[in-house]
């Protein structure tokens, strides 16, 4: 009998509503416990971003290519040699950013400690 065989997997669940554990430690005897419900609709994205495996040195490249290493969106408009305004970094503004910017680290380690590969030019 082979084990793999008769064990089911636990099935993942995905939500889009969770309850925050700061809701839960904060509650009190005097205060009941309410917990706040957030909903979030991009927790599905989020997950699938955080349990992608990088396993294949191709996908590892393009990911490496397409995912910057700064936030492009940083400028100073100059006019005549003076700055007007300033445009802050937008990528803290993106709600996945955290997620994208991890799926690239985990690429550039794959491509240095798995393949062995300089990943100099990607830095």
């Amino acid at each position: 009998m082979n084990v793999s065989d008769s064990t089911i997997e636990n099935p993942t669940l995905t939500t889009w509503v969770w309850i925050d554990q700061a809701d839960i430690t904060a509650a009190t005897p005097l205060n009941s416990f309410r917990p706040k419900l957030k909903f979030d609709p991009l927790q599905p994205v989020r997950q699938i971003l955080d349990r992608l495996e990088v396993k294949d040195p191709e996908l590892a490249h393009r990911l490496c290519q397409m995912i910057p290493s700064q936030c492009p969106f940083e400028r100073d408009v100059k006019l005549f040699g003076r700055t007007l305004f300033h445009i802050p970094p937008l990528c803290k503004l993106n709600p996945l950013y955290e997620q994208v910017a991890y799926l690239r680290f985990r690429a550039l380690c794959y491509l240095a400690d798995e393949c062995g590969e300089d990943i100099s030019s990607y830095c």
